[in-house]
């Protein structure tokens, strides 16, 4: 477990991990970002080039570069005549998030242990000061992006071209699942989310210590942790989304 200091070093610290745009291209770019994982912009979406330019002060082409970037990544897919649209959130892409989440995260955090560097580890640790300090503050937005934070981070220790793509993707749904019902001041899932705080000290000694084996076990914990909730929630009432168990593939013995 980690010292919680004075907020002066929490706000520094903040300062220090947030990304700061230099440009206003770039403002928008990681604005747009967090507006589609804070739900602020709701999947399904359509996006008003004029109403972006003018929020954002920017012109159509930078605008249109930006929105290109957020295709590429997944945040948005583009239509031929009707602009881009938030992505949706389907019953289908629900279903196949639930069924290779596990897969994907177990895969990345074993190749996190195997492969991290010192100033990765310190910027998770970094990361996880701020996320117990979003927490504390009840402030459910700061809390899913940097667990959002947290996890990419593992992602770039895993360091795979293959993985990473769809790990973004799990990423950005999974966050935006989190905001529809991680509420702050319910006291059901205070537990819970004591728990995942936990867990992130867990990931951080395991991956520190470089022992793949059990932080891709943690990995299927962590993410059983919430499964049940956001199943519950996602599934309307009479109807079954057949997720089952976790794959025989994702054995965790060994670590290679």
């Amino acid at each position: 477990m980690y010292f919680y200091g004075m907020s002066g070093l929490i706000r520094s610290r903040r300062r220090l991990l947030t990304d700061q745009p230099k440009t206003k291209k770039a403002r928008c770019l990681q604005d747009l970002r967090n507006r589609i994982l804070t739900q602020d912009l709701q999947p399904g979406a359509y996006l008003d080039e004029s109403v972006l330019a003018e929020t954002y002060e920017i012109s159509r082409p930078p605008l249109r570069e930006v929105l290109n970037q957020l295709a590429g990544e997944e945040y948005v897919v583009l239509h031929k005549n009707r602009g881009a649209q938030v992505s949706p959130m389907t019953h289908k892409t629900l279903r196949n998030f639930f069924v290779a989440a596990p897969m994907i995260y177990s895969a990345i955090t074993r190749l996190a242990a195997m492969n991290a560097t010192p100033a990765q580890v310190m910027r998770l640790k970094d990361t996880q000061l701020l996320f117990r300090a979003a927490i504390r503050e009840g402030d459910a937005a700061e809390r899913a992006l940097l667990n959002l934070r947290f996890h990419t981070i593992i992602g770039d220790m895993a360091d795979n071209e293959y993985l990473a793509p769809s790990l973004r993707r799990l990423l950005i749904d999974h966050t935006r699942i989190g905001m529809t019902f991680y509420n702050p001041r319910n006291p059901a899932l205070s537990k819970q989310r004591e728990q995942a705080a936990d867990q992130h000290d867990d990931f951080i000694a395991l991956i520190e210590s470089g022992n793949a084996a059990a932080a891709a076990a943690l990995a299927i914990a962590h993410w059983e942790l919430s499964r049940a909730e956001i199943e519950s929630f996602v599934t309307p009432q009479g109807m079954e989304i057949p997720l089952g168990d976790v794959p025989n593939a994702l054995n965790t013995k060994g670590t290679s």
